[in-house]
């Protein structure tokens, strides 16, 4: 059977304006490298005015309502948007917005659309999504920072942690604990919360991967207007970003560490001979390539069954969690075939110009995020009916 993606003639010819539109946007001296120090402000600025640029055409968010920023487009022009953004290796979008603005779209007021939804959609504002506390890893419900109405304010205080990137976005969206004396999953509240506000602190972290950090909020007043979904109601919210943060997105884009790591043998050597001549590599090889197309095609049926708006039930989680599992294999099987080249961040020795040893590293981190492994199976378990009598349903995206 045959699973590749071909071009309809109406992607064909929306392809040829995307292209043309992205090759006279692009700068020239953009960076693409496994050394995020390389990403100076200046970079960062090059890659917001790319997405703004696309924002403005309601390419962002290709089939996101247009009243609201998007374009108002079908799943063809959303494949051949990502697919050449793909080619730049930019994000579409590049944040956490990719979770946020689905649920503001389905549990918003109208007014608060206007308000959130547009300049996420437009590429004017950055997100980070603020879920993990440092007492409850993976158990969202358990979350403890709490956020209490004050005539037309909510008061936030407590702590978030492993969230975010290397920079400080515009807004915060975050599940708190708006009724402490509430049954579990009933007393939680959704919020949109401005980085700028007084009584906040974002310290980095020292990781094996970098970009992490932790949140404090030290009496953050918050406006009641940017309560979304309602008091007392944030689980629901949650479950619509957190479907999709359990690759409930999927992707059509290309595998860049599989051909970086496959142009990297075709001259290295082990003893004067082409490691990818051993029969045992090649023997590895094999079965790395088997893992990564099976993630893909997990990824392109989410990807549609997203964009084609059909329901879902534990596709995400499967996605998730064969993705985690088989990358712990994967790396294993790179760094037998390779040794310590495989680990390495010297520039004399590396593989694949450190793009290999950030995802030997990864691999490992990858493990947790978004839900641990054993999370993705209690979900499946849960939305096949596995020792319950009424299956669990998904959360709601679009």
């Amino acid at each position: 059977m045959d699973f590749e993606l071909k071009d309809t003639p109406v992607m064909a010819t929306f392809r040829k304006e995307v292209r043309s539109y992205l090759k006279e946007i692009v700068p020239k001296g953009m960076v693409v490298s496994a050394d995020r120090s390389k990403y100076t402000d200046e970079q960062h600025q090059m890659r917001r005015g790319i997405a703004q640029g696309m924002g403005e055409r309601g390419w962002w968010w290709p089939t996101m309502p247009k009243e609201y920023g998007g374009g108002g487009l079908t799943m063809e022009h959303a494949i051949v948007i990502d697919e050449e953004l793909d080619e730049y290796e930019l994000e579409s979008p590049g944040d956490a917005s990719v979770f946020a603005a689905p649920s503001i779209l389905i549990w918003a007021n109208e007014e608060q659309k206007q308000s959130f939804l547009k300049p996420m959609l437009t590429a004017r504002i950055t997100s980070w999504m603020l879920l993990t506390e440092p007492h409850g890893g993976s158990d969202l419900a358990s979350t403890k920072t709490v956020a209490i109405k004050d005539g037309d304010e909510y008061v936030l205080n407590g702590t978030k942690t492993f969230v975010g990137s290397d920079r400080v976005p515009d807004v915060f969206w975050a599940i708190t604990l708006t009724d402490p004396s509430g049954p579990r999953h009933q007393n939680l509240s959704w919020f949109v919360v401005p980085t700028d506000l007084p009584g906040i602190t974002v310290q980095p972290l020292s990781l094996i991967t970098p970009g992490s950090n932790t949140v404090f909020f030290e009496d953050v007043r918050v406006p009641a207007y940017n309560l979304v979904g309602g008091e007392n109601n944030g689980w629901k919210v949650a479950n619509t970003h957190l479907e999709l943060e359990h690759g409930g997105t999927g992707s059509v884009r290309r595998n860049r560490l599989m051909e970086r790591f496959f142009k990297y043998l075709e001259t290295a050597k082990v003893s004067g001979q082409l490691i990818s001549k051993d029969q045992d590599a090649r023997d590895s090889l094999a079965d790395i390539v088997a893992e990564w197309d099976v993630r893909r095609l997990f990824s392109l049926r989410n990807f549609w069954q997203r964009h084609a708006r059909k329901p879902g039930t534990y596709e995400g989680s499967q996605s998730s969690y064969y993705g985690k599992m088989s990358g712990l294999r994967i790396s294993h099987a790179m760094q037998d075939i390779l040794g310590y080249i495989a680990i390495t961040k010297d520039p004399q020795w590396y593989a694949a110009e450190g793009w290999l040893e950030l995802f030997m590293r990864s691999s490992i981190t990858a493990v947790h995020p978004g839900g641990t492994q054993d999370i993705q199976r209690v979900i499946m378990a849960r939305r096949m009916g596995l020792g319950r009598t009424v299956k669990e349903e998904a959360g709601q995206i679009v």
